[in-house]
């Protein structure tokens, strides 16, 4: 009865309001997809979905805690929430190895709703990611990697490089060439031995070392190299004493680069031989555990920011983790989350309904096409390559370990910016 009496109804009513009657109740023209990878649609009340790699367990871990907690710190900024939707996080760890690297990401990249990765923590795990990222398609953007290999090489492409990947971290191409300048030209030493893990981040370094040493007229007495997980380095440094090398460039990771110094330390010949460590050194576990057995060592890594966008961070950071921080990275951290958000809103196509898409390739051509981007480590624009951090080093030496990492980071004994010594 009810249902004839609304037909009769409908039969009389004007034609003008019945056919716009009838346009309400049509379905919405559905979003069609252009983009040349794909895309990835979020549902009306779905979170959007950040896959995590990180370097959280081992030696190695305060480094990827720092880049985690630089993302937290990015996203309540934004008080979770991107273009209407949560943000949910995918973490997985990679243990800063090539496998776990590989491992963790092929989690990731199992999730059709992962929108884009934020990491790795070390350059060897990021090799295998990368690639496998970029082959699905996706994004992927570190605070920490710094290895030359995953981006570029003297203004080419490297052999690692791969579409997608986007760092804040510098190209450490021009690190091993600030420690050879400091090395050369500051210290008058002419004899150079270098240690490796055979890992693309340290192995970079010592080949940028070598290269700029020999260029400045230095001779590369030693190349030598450890393995991950290696305790016992009397061979490698006995090797080095007969070899009559005057420095020893080792830009290890914990815990080989601990076992380095100790044992050095032990070898009366190393009085007069420098030890330079390299970037993943320059935190303070690493101070702790070493002591003053520290004093004297050397280290070359990324310029410090400075400014009041990085104290205001660092006054966040105390405020939500009630510590101060360990290591500076979670700055470089902080820029990539920023970014990588900063991105996401630009190419994100949002719907009535509240649903979003987000096209792969508009992504990564959003992040290609950054310039002057504010960043708290600087000014970020991504070249071709993917590297979007202004490269700047400088060599820093402990001489008092009751200072600590902030005493360390304002002995500044030489900078790339300026090729020579402050």
């Amino acid at each position: 009865m009810v249902l004839s009496r609304t037909i009769r109804y409908l039969v009389f009513l004007p034609a003008p309001l019945l056919l716009l009657l009838c346009s309400c109740s049509e379905p919405e023209t559905s979003f069609t997809c252009t983009d040349t990878i794909g895309c990835i649609t979020v549902g009306p009340e779905e979170p959007v979905q950040i896959g995590v790699l990180q370097a959280l367990t081992g030696e190695v871990a305060p480094l990827g805690q720092a880049q985690l907690r630089g993302l937290q710190l990015a996203l309540d900024k934004r008080n979770n929430s991107l273009l209407g939707h949560p943000v949910t996080q995918q973490i997985e760890d990679t243990g800063c190895t090539r496998e776990g690297g590989a491992n963790a990401t092929l989690k990731l990249i199992a999730n059709p709703q992962t929108v884009a990765i934020f990491g790795s923590t070390c350059s060897g795990a990021a090799a295998p990611a990368s690639k496998a990222m970029s082959a699905a398609g996706l994004t992927m953007i570190s605070g920490n990697n710094s290895a030359p290999n995953l981006t570029s090489l003297a203004g080419h492409a490297a052999p690692g490089w791969q579409a997608g990947y986007f760092r804040t971290a510098p190209n450490e191409e021009n690190a091993g060439r600030a420690a050879a300048g400091y090395v050369f030209h500051t210290l008058g030493l002419y004899r150079a031995a270098s240690i490796h893990d055979n890992d693309i981040y340290t192995r970079g370094l010592t080949e940028s070392f070598k290269k700029a040493f020999t260029e400045l007229g230095g001779a590369m007495v030693l190349e030598t190299a450890v393995n991950k997980g290696e305790q016992e380095m009397q061979p490698v440094l006995t090797a080095i004493i007969n070899s009559g090398a005057e420095v020893v460039f080792f830009p290890l990771f914990q815990p080989e680069g601990n076992h380095i110094l100790r044992q050095a330390k032990a070898m009366s010949a190393f009085d007069k031989i420098l030890l330079i460590g390299g970037g993943a050194l320059i935190e303070q576990t690493f101070l702790d555990e070493v002591d003053d057995l520290g004093e004297g060592m050397c280290f070359v890594g990324p310029s410090k920011p400075k400014g009041t966008a990085v104290d205001q961070l660092a006054a966040a950071y105390v405020a939500k983790f009630k510590e101060k921080p360990t290591v500076d990275y979670y700055l470089s951290g902080y820029d990539a989350a920023d970014l990588l958000f900063y991105a996401l809103e630009k190419t994100g196509v949002q719907e009535q309904d509240g649903s979003v898409h987000f096209g792969r390739m508009a992504l990564r051509k959003t992040l290609y096409a950054v310039t002057g981007f504010k960043g708290v480590t600087g000014s970020l624009s991504c070249d071709q390559f993917g590297d979007c951090a202004q490269s700047s080093f400088d060599v820093l030496c402990l001489e008092d370990c009751l200072l600590g990492l902030e005493g360390l980071q304002e002995n500044r004994v030489y900078s790339s910016g300026t090729g020579k010594q402050p």
